[in-house]
């Protein structure tokens, strides 16, 4: 019997999770709605979906399906509100809503009418997360004492970025993306590897700020800030550093410093990055992390992958199939609602943190189940 799930959003990213369903098995797509109707027809002609020409209509063709929640990021409270009413499983594109009180009144919902609410992104499933979580629960770096996580996308407001595309033609929505902020939209690509390690971060102190005039991303606005550096405090990990810009260089690196040395991966974005460690030692008196780190790898097969997409390799389906198989088999979900109400919370307090702010965190989560493969 193959799992069902229904599609909110027929735009950019539907496309991309679209390309990973091609990946999986056992789950079929029953359904879609878009608010842009000949966005909505092309889409489901592409893909060979049905498509319901409202949320009512998709909502109650299939009672019960799985919602991949793929609109724009403000309505996602309305939206994943109206899908918990009419009794579905959510599962949200990031943000899980623009504001923590949104946020919140989701999670109670949700624990009202007993239903799964996860966010993305659950890259925090994939091979190199995995690999990493794998290494640290090995103690292969020692005690990791600091991490320094960047993910920054290079000077994006110079790129052609009216050219892109989806492969069934949808555009990058830019507005979105500039309005919403690249730290709501990129932050948990670390943050869900962090907190999934080490549990809940019970401070954030933060900053935020937009460097880029409005009238350089196009006009309009109010547009979110295009930089954030944060230093987040858990209440069972180290030290981390994280930053997010579409300012500097492109840099989607991780640095893990342990007593032993540096575990590191280079690509936030593609599952299966490679993981090295550079061990520390000293030579000729000088103290140095090895120069050819080794590579660390799990010992069988993993999950799925997908091809490069741009500049992404990532299984956006691994979150939604992570939800169909806990309810399935009767278990917690790795991308629990507690998961994604304090991932939604750590982003928004780096988002809102303009100028300055030090906050502590009111919601908590367990850290994460590792994948059977990387026991």
């Amino acid at each position: 019997m193959r799992d069902k799930i229904i599609l909110l959003g027929c735009g950019f990213v539907a496309d991309l999770y679209m390309l990973s369903l091609a990946a999986m098995e056992g789950i079929e797509v029953v359904g879609a709605h878009d608010r842009d109707a000949a966005r909505l027809e092309r889409f489901c002609t592409s893909w060979g979906i049905v498509p319901q020409p409202s949320i009512e209509a998709l909502l109650s063709a299939s009672p019960g399906a799985l919602v991949l929640n793929l609109t724009n990021p403000e309505s996602h409270f309305e939206t994943t509100r109206a899908c918990l009413l009419a009794g579905h499983p959510v599962y949200s594109e990031k943000p899980l809503a623009m504001t923590l009180e949104d946020a919140q009144a989701l999670h109670a919902l949700a624990a009202d009418k007993q239903l799964a609410l996860a966010s993305a992104p659950c890259s925090a499933l994939g091979e190199a997360a995995q690999t990493l979580g794998h290494a640290l629960r090995a103690g292969l770096a020692g005690t990791p004492r600091a991490i320094y996580a960047e993910l920054d996308d290079g000077f994006i407001p110079q790129a052609a970025y009216d050219k892109w595309r989806s492969d069934t033609g949808a555009p990058w929505p830019a507005e979105d993306e500039f309005r919403v902020g690249c730290t709501l939209e990129h932050a948990g690509y670390y943050l869900t590897w962090l907190i999934s390690w080490f549990g809940p971060v019970r401070r954030v102190v933060a900053a935020s700020a937009e460097t880029i005039p409005p009238a350089d991303k196009g006009g309009g606005g109010p547009y979110a800030p295009d930089v954030s550096v944060a230093v987040l405090y858990f209440e069972n990990g180290p030290v981390t550093r994280l930053t997010c810009s579409i300012v500097a260089p492109h840099d989607h690196g991780i640095r893990i410093v342990g007593d032993r040395g540096v575990l590191s991966c280079k690509a936030a974005w593609d599952n299966e990055a490679k993981v090295r460690f550079a061990r520390r030692l000293t030579l000729r008196r000088r103290l140095m992390e090895h120069p050819f780190p080794s590579r660390v790898k799990l010992p069988g097969p993993t999950h799925p992958k997908v091809k490069r997409w741009g500049a992404a390799a990532m299984n956006f389906m691994l979150g939604p199939a992570e939800v169909l198989a806990a309810a399935r088999e009767g278990r917690p979900c790795r991308l629990s609602n507690d998961f994604a109400l304090h991932l939604t919370e750590v982003t928004l307090a780096i988002q809102n943190a303009r100028e300055g702010a030090a906050v502590d965190m009111v919601t908590r989560c367990a850290p994460m189940e590792p994948m059977p493969w990387a026991t």
